[in-house]
């Protein structure tokens, strides 16, 4: 990027993509809708000329044309404007603009910003950073049941043993057994690394349905369980049988039983599909090893038979499958007695699909269609880490959210986005910055079906994390724990007011800690649960359980200072809002008077002045005119509304 000639200052040229008065529709667009371009260049710079520069597998130029003058803070602008049809077929589109200066006779570009993040952008002599478009095919909705639900994620070995006698339904060969429920998971390891046992708690399917009334009182909706097919490890990312339960977790029958006492509470499950590899201790590559005639030689990549194979990161227990082998997609989505047929009729609905950037387009689109074929309700998740809007694997550019591939995905970047702000690697207006680009890049059906998460078995639990924040404040050591619990009420908080789908990892709720893979995947603390923490999450459930805003109202974030970040969740055409503002600083209460006008009077036809203050237990009405008064203490996180709530 060179630097712009010295006549041309930022606010030369003013353009915003995330603002309607700019583009318009906002953010994700349905092929073969119309989008309406407008930008700004200031009278003075003498522009000549304006063309929109579109990437869609090929460059194209399309010439804007002056449509008024308009003044801007005593500044006069020429509007220049561009009416385009998006393409029939759903692709990431890609754009800057390119400009004729008559003032130099020169060539300069308006891209996006220096993050790429959207919004307002820079003005460039060379190599504009581009901004983005999703597109995508329309009338393919998320389910609602999904979109509005609470989902809870149980890793199925550390969350209950429901046998009176404590002991294992079955055992695996050299296998390790933890003597007491509440022991810490560890890894036995050769000199080389390898995991050599594997060790096992014992939770099991009945475990799971005798607390299905534990998860009702979080006002659970979404129950998705990492594998349960046999496998030989306790995380069974390993799958050696896709049609069988694996017998530690119990049978068939206790799996049916248990998806349909979740039913009859309003439940629905979801199962974890790992289709990108199987275990080596597989039926499949056990005979495929052993006879190059095997029916499932086809199905994996030999290097040098049998030994050299291809294998996911390496790991030579995870032999990786060659997805779109006719046989191998007949045994998962195709035949008769499918893995998708067969799981689906028990009444499960959906999937988290493993290792999702792994999987080919044409797998993932088909997986989804037979899905939704069996029960067009039914929710695919996908496994990525990054914006999935434009995520590149293996070279190319994914699209996952083009109607037809994934109804959500994990929201890694929220909880990377959260954690970074209150542990000062960014301040509020760049957080502000990453959530609407988010917003964005994402079309409303997937942002709305954001499966937002705090805590994974793949990464540190929140409570340990949020403490490894809380150390590096210059606070007394007394102190810190009330910090870590203000952390963790505002984080959750948060995470259950907007927009897309609350997760909670078992045992978040009660405080269960965790650092890197195997230690998050702790059991659940039976007995040993922090019960105070526990009331707040159910009275956070319960709010968002109950609130027709936090479920479908649209959001709007602002960042009145940098330790300071809110947003607004309001249904269009009403009254009614709620409104969220969180103070990161551990150590100075924040006052502000918050415009409500500015906020809020965009997208309601009036406003209260009734405004109720809700911290954690307390709720007051407020009168407020014009300006909100608000009073943030340190690390604490309050809500707003319209009405009590």
């Amino acid at each position: 990027m060179n630097s712009i000639s010295y006549f041309l200052q930022p606010d030369s040229i003013l353009f915003n993509s995330q603002d309607i008065d700019f583009k318009m529709p906002f953010g994700a667009t349905a092929c073969g809708e119309e989008i309406t371009f407008n930008i700004l260049t200031e009278v003075s710079i003498n522009c000549l000329d304006v063309r929109l520069i579109l990437k869609n597998g090929k460059e194209s130029e399309f010439k804007l044309y002056k449509k008024k003058e308009k003044k801007i803070r005593d500044r006069d602008y020429i509007v220049w404007s561009l009416h385009f049809k998006t393409p029939s077929l759903p692709k990431t589109l890609f754009y800057h603009f390119k400009f004729l200066i008559g003032n130099s006779n020169s060539i300069f570009y308006y891209g996006n910003n220096s993050l790429g993040l959207g919004g307002v952008g820079s003005i460039y002599e060379n190599h504009p950073i581009d901004y983005q478009i999703t597109l995508f095919y329309k009338n393919n909705p998320s389910p609602k049941w999904f979109k509005e639900s609470i989902a809870y994620q149980i890793f199925p070995d550390r969350f209950c043993n429901a046998n009176r006698d404590g002991k294992l339904n079955a055992t695996k060969e050299n296998s390790f057994i933890y003597g007491r429920w509440n022991d810490k998971p560890m890894y036995i390891k050769n000199s080389k690394g390898e995991i050599v046992r594997w060790d096992f708690f014992g939770g099991n399917l009945k475990g799971i349905t005798q607390n299905i009334g534990y998860l009702k009182d979080l006002n659970v909706g979404t129950l998705y369980l990492n594998p349960i097919f046999e496998a030989t490890s306790n995380h069974r990312y390993d799958t050696t049988n896709y049609h069988n339960i694996d017998p530690i977790l119990g049978t068939l029958k206790d799996f049916k039983e248990m998806v349909r006492e979740c039913k009859q509470r309003g439940i629905c499950t979801i199962l974890d599909g790992v289709f990108n590899h199987t275990g080596k201790d597989s039926i499949y590559f056990k005979d495929a090893s052993r006879s190059t005639k095997s029916p499932f030689y086809s199905w994996y990549r030999f290097k040098e038979y049998p030994y050299d194979y291809d294998s996911w990161w390496g790991i030579k227990d995870l032999p990786c499958v060659n997805e779109l082998e006719p046989s191998f997609f007949k045994y998962i989505v195709e035949g008769e007695n499918s893995v998708v047929n067969h799981w689906m009729k028990t009444g499960i609905k959906g999937w988290r699909l493993d290792v999702a950037d792994e999987l080919p387009s044409f797998f993932i689109e088909n997986f989804r269609y037979k899905c939704k074929k069996i029960d067009s309700d039914a929710i695919i998740i996908g496994e990525v880490w990054e914006d999935a809007s434009n995520k590149i694997s293996y070279g190319q550019r994914r699209e996952y959210f083009n109607g037809k591939q994934l109804d959500s995905v994990m929201n890694y970047p929220l909880r990377t986005y959260l954690l970074n702000f209150y542990n000062g690697s960014i301040d509020s207006e760049t957080l502000l910055k990453y959530m609407n680009s988010l917003r964005e890049n994402y079309p409303a059906e997937n942002y709305f079906s954001n499966y937002n998460l705090l805590s994974s078995h793949d990464v540190k639990r929140i409570k340990t994390s949020v403490k490894d924040i809380v150390k590096c404040f210059n606070i007394d050591t007394q102190l810190q724990g009330a910090a870590v619990t203000r952390v963790l009420k505002s984080l959750s908080l948060i995470q259950f007011t907007l927009p897309g789908v609350p997760v909670i990892y078992y045992g978040d709720e009660v405080g269960l800690e965790g650092g890197k893979d195997p230690d998050n995947r702790r059991t659940y603390p039976w007995g040993s649960e922090d019960s105070n923490l526990l009331k707040w999450y159910q009275k956070i459930t319960s709010l968002r359980y109950n609130s027709k805003i936090l479920k479908k109202g649209e959001v709007k974030f602002f960042s009145p200072h940098p330790d300071v970040f809110g947003y607004i969740r309001y249904l269009p055409n009403t009254n009614d809002f709620i409104g969220v503002i969180s103070n990161r600083s551990p150590y100075k209460s924040k006052f502000f008077k918050l415009n409500l006008k500015e906020l809020v009077g965009q997208f309601s036809n009036n406003i209260t002045t009734d405004i109720y203050l809700w911290n954690e237990s307390l709720i007051v009405p407020i009168d407020s005119s014009t300006d909100f008064p608000i009073k943030i203490p340190p690390l604490k996180t309050l809500l707003f509304s319209s009405k009590s709530v």
